[in-house]
C-alpha cells in the first residue's frame, strides 16, 4: 500500500498542514457566510471531507491518493451514519462546536458532498505528486549528446 514519495515525508507533511489550516479557514468562512443554505451546507460538507482527506494523508503520507481517499470517505460516511443515533445532535446542542465535527442529522446529500470533496482532494493530491515526481525525473537525468 505504500509508495515512494516524490519528496521527503516532512516536506509533504508541512504542505498538508498548511492545506489543513487553509481548508479549516475556508470551511469556517463558508459556514459564516452561507448559513442555512443548501449550497453552503454542500460546500461545508465537501470541505469537511477535504479536511479529513488531508488529515489521513498527514498521518499516512506515503499512502497513494486512492487509499487516503477511501479512508477519508469511510470516516465521513461513518460519522454521517452515527448521526442516525441522535447523539451528535444532542452533543451539538450541549456544545455548538461539536456540530461542526459531527454534524446533526443524517442526509444523503452529505454523502454526495463527501464523495465530491474526497474525490477533488485525491485528484489534486495525485496530480501534484505526479507533477513533482515527473519534474524530478526529468531534471535528474543526463541529456543525450
Amino acid at each position: 500500500m505504500h509508495t515512494s514519495a516524490p519528496y521527503p515525508r516532512h516536506v509533504r507533511r508541512i504542505i498538508l498542514a498548511i492545506a489543513v489550516v487553509t481548508t479549516v479557514a475556508a470551511g469556517l468562512t463558508v459556514h459564516a457566510l452561507l448559513p442555512l443554505s443548501f449550497g453552503g451546507d454542500f460546500a461545508a460538507d465537501a470541505l469537511y471531507a477535504v479536511l479529513i482527506y488531508l488529515l489521513v494523508a498527514f498521518v499516512a503520507p506515503r499512502w497513494p491518493a486512492r487509499a487516503s481517499g477511501v479512508a477519508a470517505f469511510a470516516w465521513c460516511a461513518a460519522v454521517e451514519a452515527f448521526q442516525l443515533t441522535g447523539l451528535p445532535e444532542a452533543w451539538g446542542l450541549a456544545w455548538r462546536p461539536l456540530m461542526l465535527v459531527f454534524g446533526t442529522v443524517f442526509s444523503w446529500w452529505d454523502l454526495v458532498a463527501y464523495a465530491v470533496g474526497v474525490a477533488a482532494a485525491a485528484f489534486v493530491d495525485a496530480a501534484v505528486r505526479g507533477a513533482i515526481a515527473g519534474s524530478r525525473g526529468r531534471g535528474s537525468g543526463t541529456s543525450p549528446s
